[in-house]
C-alpha cells in the first residue's frame, strides 16, 4: 500500500508539473564500427580505456580482457558489463583455466558447462558476445606445459559448439598463436599448429566466426611498421592466407588482440607515429574489426615494456597519439526489449487540448533508454504525443515514463492502446491500454480547473513526506 501511495504522489506531482507549463548476432562489417580498442587486465582501467579508444570522434571501442575459471563471480561481471555499457566499450572476453606455476592449466571438458553457465548469465553490452577460447596454445606453458594441437582442437570445437547451441549470439574466436614461434620444446610453429589442428577436426571452422591475431611486430617486438608478412603487423594477412592454403574459405573476420611494440627496445616518441601509420595503411583493412593492443596498464614485469602506463600512474607518449587518431562511431547492435507494467492517462481530459500520463517500464534489453532512443507510440496513430519527462533507464531496471499527448477522438471515452518503440521505430514492448474522459471545454474552464488542481496539489504535496 505504500508503494502505491508513492507511485500515486509521484504521478501527481508530475502531472501538476506539467501543468503549469514547466518542461522539463549480426555482422559486425554492417554497421559503422570503431575498430580501436585496447587490452586491459583490471576493470579499474575501463574509464582510461574509454578515455583512448572513444576519443577523436570515436565511439564504442573494443576492450578485450581475461575471465578465470576462479573469477566466474556472476554479480562482478555484470557490474562490470553494465559499467562498459554506460561508457560504450564493446567487452572481448577471453577465457582462461588458471596459473599453476609457469604453467597455465589445461581446460577439462567437464568445466564446459560451468563456463556455458557463467557466460550467458550475463547480460552482454552488445548482441555479438565476443569469446576468445584460449590463448597461444602454440606455447607449451599455456596448455599445462605441453603442446598438444590435436587436444587443442578438440576442446575448441566442443566449447564452439556448446555456445553455439546455448546462444545464437556467442560470437566464438580460436586462441591468437604466436606466429614467430619457432620449432624448439617449448613452442611450435604456427603453420604446423594449425595444420595438425585442422588433421584433427577437420570441420573445425564450421563453428567459428571469426579469428584471433596476434600480430607482433617482430623480431623482438621492435620490427618496422612498414615489414609485411609473417612476424608483422601484416600477420593477420598472412595466416588467412595460409588458412586458405589448407582450403579454409571461410570469410574470417579479424580480431587483432595483441600487438604493440616494446618501450624498452623503440624509442617511446616514434611509437605513437607507428600505430598511427597502422591504422590508417595496415589495419585499415575490412577484414579487420577490431585491434586492441597490449597492454593499457602493466608497469612491473613481466609485460612493463608493453604498457601504456608507467609505474607513477603518468602515461607514455604513444597513448596521446593514439587518443588523437581519427576514428570511427560505432554502432554496434544491441537487443532492445521491454516490458509495460502499468500505463495511466489522466481520468478527465478536455477535447482538443493535451493530457497527461504515465508509464511503468521495465528494460529488458541491452541498450539504456534515454530520451530520443525511445519513443511513445500509440496503436492506430489516434494519440498526438507532445512532450515527454523521461530518465535513463538501464537493464534490467524499472523506469518512469510521464508524457503529454493530445487525442483524435473529441469526446466520450477514451481507451487506447500505447507501447515503446525505438528510434526507428520498431516496437520494443507490450502495448498496454490507457483510458481517460473526454469532455468539451473552453479554453477559459480549461485554464481555471487546471490552476485550481494546480493550487490544491502543490499545497497537498507540501506535507507529503517522500
Amino acid at each position: 500500500m505504500k508503494k502505491m501511495l508513492l507511485f500515486i504522489s509521484a504521478f501527481i506531482l508530475l502531472f501538476a508539473f506539467f501543468t503549469t507549463g514547466i518542461y522539463a548476432k549480426s555482422d559486425p562489417t554492417s554497421v559503422a564500427n570503431n575498430k580501436f580498442g585496447i587490452h586491459i587486465t583490471n576493470e579499474k582501467d575501463l574509464v582510461e580505456a574509454a578515455r583512448l579508444v572513444n576519443s577523436s570522434g570515436g565511439d564504442w571501442g573494443y576492450v578485450t580482457f581475461v575471465i578465470t575459471e576462479a573469477e566466474r563471480d556472476h554479480n562482478r561481471w555484470q557490474q562490470i558489463f553494465d559499467q562498459m555499457r554506460k561508457l560504450h566499450l564493446i567487452p572481448v572476453v577471453r577465457i582462461a583455466t588458471k596459473a599453476n606455476g609457469d604453467n597455465w592449466e589445461i581446460p577439462k571438458q567437464e568445466e564446459i558447462g560451468n563456463w556455458i553457465a557463467f557466460l550467458n548469465s550475463l547480460n552482454w553490452v552488445t548482441q555479438n558476445r565476443y569469446v576468445i577460447i584460449g590463448n597461444e596454445p602454440n606455447h607449451a606453458k599455456e596448455w599445462g606445459g605441453e603442446i598438444d594441437p590435436a587436444a587443442y582442437a578438440t576442446y575448441l570445437a566442443a566449447f564452439a559448439n556448446a555456445l553455439h547451441q546455448a546462444s545464437a549470439d556467442f560470437y566464438v574466436l580460436p586462441a591468437g598463436l604466436d606466429a614467430s614461434a619457432t620449432a624448439t620444446g617449448k613452442t611450435m610453429d604456427e603453420a604446423t599448429f594449425i595444420k595438425r589442428m585442422i588433421v584433427t577436426e577437420a570441420n573445425l571452422f564450421d563453428n567459428l566466426d571469426g579469428w584471433v591475431s596476434h600480430s607482433y611486430p617482430n623480431p623482438d617486438f621492435a620490427g618496422k611498421v612498414t615489414d609485411t608478412g609473417r612476424g608483422s603487423v601484416w600477420t593477420f594477412d598472412w595466416e588467412l592466407n595460409y588458412l586458405k592454403s589448407l582450403e579454409i574459405y571461410k570469410d574470417l573476420p579479424v580480431f587483432i588482440t595483441e600487438t604493440g611494440w616494446s618501450n624498452q627496445k623503440v624509442n617511446q616518441e616514434e611509437i605513437g607515429s607507428f600505430y598511427d601509420y597502422a591504422f590508417k595503411n595496415v589495419w585499415n583493412d575490412k577484414r579487420v574489426i577490431a585491434v586492441t593492443p597490449f597492454i593499457l596498464n602493466y608497469p612491473n614485469e613481466p609485460f612493463s615494456e608493453f604498457s601504456w602506463k608507467k609505474g607513477d600512474g603518468s602515461l607514455y607518449p604513444y597513448f596521446e597519439v593514439y587518443k588523437d587518431i581519427p576514428k570511427v562511431s560505432g554502432e554496434p547492435q544491441q537487443i532492445k526489449s521491454g516490458q509495460i507494467l502499468g500505463a495511466l492517462a489522466q481520468p478527465v481530459a478536455f477535447s482538443e487540448s493535451d493530457f497527461v500520463g504515465l508509464i511503468v517500464a521495465k528494460n529488458t534489453g541491452q541498450s539504456i533508454w534515454s530520451a530520443g532512443s525511445v519513443n511513445i507510440v500509440g496503436d492506430n496513430g489516434e494519440l498526438l504525443f507532445r512532450n515527454t519527462l523521461f530518465f535513463d533507464v538501464e537493464p534490467p531496471k524499472t523506469g518512469l515514463i510521464i508524457f503529454r499527448a493530445t487525442p483524435v477522438q473529441k469526446t466520450g471515452i477514451f481507451i487506447k492502446s500505447i507501447y515503446l518503440a525505438d528510434s526507428s521505430g520498431k516496437r520494443i514492448t507490450n502495448s498496454f491500454p490507457i483510458e481517460a474522459l473526454i469532455v468539451k471545454a473552453n479554453k477559459m474552464q480549461i485554464d481555471s480547473f487546471f490552476a485550481k488542481i494546480s493550487s490544491y496539489l502543490r499545497n497537498t504535496l507540501s506535507t507529503v513526506r517522500f
